[in-house]
């Protein structure tokens, strides 16, 4: 029995937060947080999220410091995560906390893009993808964050899903393109989000393209995971599309699988090769056999 506690990284009200949860059961993690004196409102379904200012004395208490990557996954391995079509109501928050942080006064768009990562028929490409991409992004360029323009293709780079390839990435640029220009973003911005959405139908961006890398290495880090995590993402895509015949879909799928089997590099960023690029062979060459 352990809690755990990853870096303060995640950025709202004024301040970084970590999150706190047990690999063990919600009775241990309540407990703890009620002798911590943390309040019950910081507790959002499976962990609490605690200020920057507390983490020192957190782990004194006995909570145990892991990187944010191991702390999902031993929230996962402990069956306490709340699953993603459960979450994503969960997630309005965390999520409208960095939206405000690059797009401040736009809520109406923000709530568009709400309702559009929450349709009923996503399981992969939901709200909890979302986060895992901007959390995959702020991992990788901790401490500074990633550019604005990149924050923005990620929110915009599935905002548009019907289970096409290629036609969900060229609508879903489409819809950046219209949106960012009515809320007032720059000419060049646009552009730059566009450009970046697109990468994401193909994650093969130009050498040099440091934006596209950052975006594309993001968006594939589920790649990464351990294999329980990586069979979870799997059985969601395949949800995902489940108007597509099963010999079709094993057709397609295996497809993808030796197209990013092909990717050289899979990953650009030397962060994102430390943390994923090992585990991403070793799943993908597991789900071709």
């Amino acid at each position: 029995m352990a809690i755990y506690i990853d870096p303060p990284l995640w950025p709202a009200h004024g301040t970084h937060f970590s999150h706190l949860v047990s690999d063990t059961s919600l009775d241990e993690l309540h407990a703890f947080a009620a002798a911590a004196e943390i309040p019950e409102r910081a507790f959002d379904g499976d962990h609490y999220d605690v200020p920057e200012r507390r983490f020192d004395e957190l782990v004194a208490a006995g909570a145990v410091p892991v990187e944010a990557r191991l702390l999902v996954r031993k929230l996962i391995a402990s069956g306490l995560r709340i699953p993603a079509r459960r979450r994503n109501k969960s997630l309005k928050v965390p999520l409208l906390n960095r939206w405000e942080a690059i797009m401040p006064g736009h809520d109406a768009l923000f709530l568009d893009l709400l309702d559009r990562w929450s349709e009923p028929h996503r399981h992969y490409h939901g709200c909890t993808h979302l986060l895992s991409v901007l959390e995959a992004l702020d991992l990788l360029t901790e401490p500074a964050g990633a550019p604005r323009t990149v924050l923005l293709a990620a929110w915009f780079h599935d905002a548009v899903y019907r289970g096409t390839a290629g036609q969900d990435e060229e609508e879903s640029a489409r819809l950046a393109e219209d949106r960012l220009t009515a809320a007032g973003l720059p000419e060049a911005d646009v552009a730059e989000v566009v450009r970046l959405v697109l990468v994401t139908s193909d994650h093969r961006p130009e050498p040099g393209d440091d934006d596209g890398a950052l975006l594309s290495d993001a968006d594939l880090s589920v790649l990464g995971g351990e294999p329980e995590e990586y069979a979870r993402y799997v059985a969601a895509v395949r949800k995902d599309y489940a108007h597509v015949g099963d010999a079709d879909f094993a057709a397609g799928r295996a497809a993808v699988v030796r197209h990013l089997l092909e990717l050289d590099p899979l990953f650009r960023h030397r962060r994102a090769k430390e943390l994923w690029l090992d585990a991403a062979h070793r799943n993908l060459k597991g789900e071709l056999a």
